[in-house]
């Protein structure tokens, strides 16, 4: 691998999908995830690193198990995410960040490759678990996209778990907000990728080679005027087609504005281009050139993937037909 390609977190580190011998099972595929771009060295305490590490590597396995058993990659997606969404060290579910008026409010997206099936749901303060809620939205209704109040009196009927608020509260993001709270109102405006780390996702392939990913985040700390990033607006934050699937992690307004998840699986089925290339022209081309920064986790129908990101580091890990869960955080090729 080359020097730049290991400090832009670039590389490819699975082998493509080889069908199985006759009278064997095939192999269980593979499963990719993220915790976030954004990660700084310098905020990676021992204990932090610790609990993130342990997260990954536990959503890692529960994901595998039903690739393992034959379940579709939508399920994969779906079980690793609500690990995830469980674990306060990221900014989706539990740990959630705070709004500018000290709420919390979570969006989740999540979308199957094969029928382009999908479902999303932005700005819901109760729920424990979006992702579950995105996946109800997408198999128990005639939309994409619920929001809001509407997204939660939905929730009702379909069997979803509420919490009250104050379940989502931890110290940590409450005083986040207080020192952006702090900044002066032009520093507030500018954004940055320390405002939004944490945001969760995974794509995974199943055995009968199909496709499916999924992203949840509680935004970008002190967000106001319910604003929605990236996460949950299918084709920006989150896809998945016939050959490829796309969770993101960054500054949501560029995400959007390049309609990063579908750029890049657009290139890969347009252009043949491989999920290492494809996802570096549009993470670390295309967006830093508008301003933003973050990262992805991009994966074929061959089994290849990447995850390319422009900041620091980035929560990530991997899993493949052997069963080994690999885990990564900053940029430098790790073991």
């Amino acid at each position: 691998m080359s020097l730049r390609a290991a400090l832009l977190g670039l590389a490819v580190l699975a082998s493509p999908a080889q069908a199985a011998p006759a009278g064997e099972q095939p192999a269980p595929g593979v499963l990719v995830i993220h915790g976030g771009a954004g990660i700084l060295r310098s905020d990676l305490t021992a204990d932090f690193e610790a609990g993130a590490r342990a997260a990954l590597e536990r959503a890692l396995r529960a994901g595998h198990a039903r690739l393992a058993a034959g379940k579709p990659a939508l399920d994969a997606v779906h079980t690793a995410i609500l690990v995830l969404e469980d674990d306060s060290n990221f900014n989706a579910g539990k740990g959630a960040v705070f709004t500018h008026e000290g709420r919390n409010e979570l969006d989740a997206a999540i979308m199957d490759g094969a029928s382009q099936r999908a479902g999303a749901v932005a700005g819901v303060q109760r729920i424990r678990n979006p992702i579950a809620l995105a996946r109800a939205v997408m198999e128990k209704s005639a939309h994409v996209m619920l929001v809001g109040e509407g997204a939660e009196a939905f929730a009702r009927t379909a069997g979803i778990d509420f919490v009250d608020p104050d379940y989502f509260r931890t110290e940590r993001r409450w005083l986040q907000l207080q020192k952006a709270l702090g900044k002066p109102s032009s520093a507030r405006a500018q954004g940055g990728a320390a405002d939004y780390f944490g945001t969760v996702g995974a794509v995974a392939l199943d055995r009968n080679g199909q496709l499916a990913a999924g992203t949840s985040t509680g935004g970008m700390t002190n967000k106001r005027y319910g604003r929605v990033g990236d996460s949950p607006v299918i084709g920006a934050g989150t896809w998945a087609d016939a050959r490829c699937a796309v969770s993101a992690t960054g500054w949501g307004e560029f995400y959007i504005r390049t309609a990063a998840a579908h750029s890049i699986c657009a290139r890969m089925g347009l252009l043949g281009e491989s999920p290492q290339k494809a996802g570096d022209h549009v993470v670390n081309g295309e967006i830093p050139r508008l301003g933003g920064d973050g990262g992805a986790i991009v994966l074929g129908a061959d089994g290849r993937f990447a995850t390319p990101f422009n900041t620091e580091g980035m929560f990530r890990g991997w899993i493949g037909a052997d069963g080994v869960a690999h885990v990564a955080i900053l940029a430098d090729p790790e073991p």
